[in-house]
């Protein structure tokens, strides 16, 4: 379904609520303001396939970005607003959009884009006036409340962090259904996973711009439940909408169950957390320690998926599968399973190696980058994806994830995983992030290092580091270099840019 169903059955029950001043976005106006603006697209000269890009933060308004794109057949591409001028120019060009919505709290930003994308067919501005840019309230007034007679299905069109280089399109095949007859098969996948229904309560306190927070809100509102914004994610914060919006679905990156972990336990034991039946992780591996500190803390409510922006397979685990695998993230619920070694070859259950998933189709294209599309694929099975990751099968088919092949150590022929150290490091007192990757050695090829932001008014030692590891890895995997730096480099969504630490 779609809010205008729920337009008419519950006008005013919330679709979205902002968690800091409880400003609120009702059914009806979600749908009013949807229609207004996809009727305002389509004046401008917009049709099924053309992109409407948005660059703003989390916003009330973002799910009327979104549904004004779902039922226009447009693709929705939402920018990562920490980039630069330059580095969101790039993204509009390449994707070749049509209609570009930014917030005045990015004003410099989006001048700038405004100069270098003269193909941009509409420029709105919301939240205040930008240079080159038309009123979004007002080109809402001026457009038509009635809905569009044909209105055919969009979908995302997003873009990578860039972690290793340019951006990456991940552009699938626009659905070949209208906005009434469309099925989301991911929404069917989790909502029956997770139990979504119209008593649902969602907190998101990610970014909406990444591709599961801005997916799994239109999931929520596809079963005319209410999705809870965080305009940014605050540890203690956090706890406190859980507590104030009777929150029962929400969903998290580790580096969030850390920094909650890190707080007093006074702070941490304060709040009503009772109505909280389902904490949903996904976007990086979770440390084991830091999941056994969360059962142990929010009881065994905790539900890990495996999954990307491409949507090749999907994994899933709960918490009662965990604490038998720990460290596992479950098996597949889309998409059969391989390992396999650097040529292609399928290797036995135990071994690690690229984890691709098989699927009927291969689901989606590199924008503009048949090359990257073809790294993609198995070279013998073309429906077969990878994102690059390592990992391995047991006996009863569950999966578990070792690292990302790009930063995988080579130490004299031996494979060292970076992600096993930072996970053996998270949760020291003194260590408020960590990142571990290979540096050249004359002798080994490589040598292990890591850098390391410790935790507030902490000084650690690099000594007292490795001895705490010695306990926890073996000796070959101890860091040779240990750097401490004032702040790591990660995006909003907690992915780590260890790019920029490696040169």
């Amino acid at each position: 379904m779609h809010p205008g169903v729920f337009a008419a059955l519950t006008p005013d029950k919330p679709a979205v609520v902002m968690s800091d001043t409880g400003e609120t976005l009702t059914y009806a106006a979600l749908e009013e303001r949807s229609v207004r603006l996809a009727n305002a697209l389509r004046d401008a000269g917009l049709g099924r396939g053309d992109v409407l890009a948005v660059l703003a933060e989390n916003l009330l308004e973002t799910y009327v970005f979104y549904w004004a794109a779902m039922r226009s057949g447009l693709y929705l591409t939402a920018i990562n607003h920490h980039l630069t001028g330059p580095e969101v120019a790039y993204i509009v060009n390449d994707a070749q959009v049509g209609a570009l919505i930014a917030s005045a709290g990015f004003a410099d930003t989006a001048t700038a884009v405004a100069a270098e994308c003269p193909a941009v067919r509409l420029r709105l501005a919301v939240g205040g006036p930008i240079p080159g840019y038309d009123d979004y309230d007002a080109a809402l007034s001026a457009a038509s409340p009635t809905p569009p007679q044909d209105q055919p299905r969009g979908t995302d069109f997003l873009y990578s962090s860039g972690t290793t280089g340019r951006p990456k399109g991940v552009k699938p095949a626009l659905p070949e259904a209208s906005i009434d007859t469309h099925v989301n098969m991911l929404r069917m996948l989790f909502g029956a996973a997770y139990g979504f229904d119209a008593d649902t309560v969602y907190l998101s306190p990610a970014p909406l711009y990444h591709a599961a927070p801005l997916r799994f809100g239109g999931m929520i509102h596809e079963v005319g439940a209410t999705v809870v914004v965080m305009p940014r994610f605050d540890a203690a914060q956090a706890l406190t909408a859980i507590e104030k919006y009777r929150v029962t679905h929400s969903q998290w990156v580790p580096t969030m169950f850390v920094r909650m972990l890190k707080l007093a336990d006074e702070q941490r034991r304060s709040h009503d957390l009772s109505s909280h039946r389902i904490a949903i992780h996904a976007a990086a591996p979770c440390p084991a320690e830091v999941k056994h500190a969360m059962i142990d803390w929010w009881g065994p409510i905790l539900c890990e998926y495996y999954s990307s922006t491409e949507a090749i397979g999907v994994t899933m685990i709960d918490s009662a599968e965990w604490l038998a695998k720990p460290g596992s993230v479950g098996r597949s619920v889309l998409g059969a399973i391989h390992i396999c070694d650097d040529d292609g070859r399928e290797l036995p259950v135990g071994e690690s190696g690229v984890v691709y998933f098989e699927r009927e189709v291969f689901p989606f294209a590199y924008h503009n980058n048949p090359e990257k599309t073809r790294g993609a694929q198995h070279p013998e099975h073309p429906n077969w994806g990878t994102t690059g990751d390592i990992g391995y099968l047991d006996d009863d088919g569950a999966l578990y994830l070792v690292d990302r092949k790009d930063f995988m150590i080579i130490s004299g022929g031996v494979n060292i995983y970076p992600q096993e150290i930072e996970d053996a490091l998270a949760l020291h007192p003194d260590v408020h992030d960590v990142a571990v990757f290979g540096v050249p050695h004359p002798e080994m090829g490589e040598q292990v290092k890591a850098v390391v932001q410790a935790a507030p008014g902490s000084r650690p030692e690099a000594s007292a580091l490795a001895d705490y590891l010695r306990e926890r890895v073996a000796g070959y995997k101890i860091p040779r270099v240990i750097e401490f730096i004032d702040e790591m480099p990660r995006t909003p969504t907690g992915k780590l840019l260890k790019r920029t630490l490696m040169g």
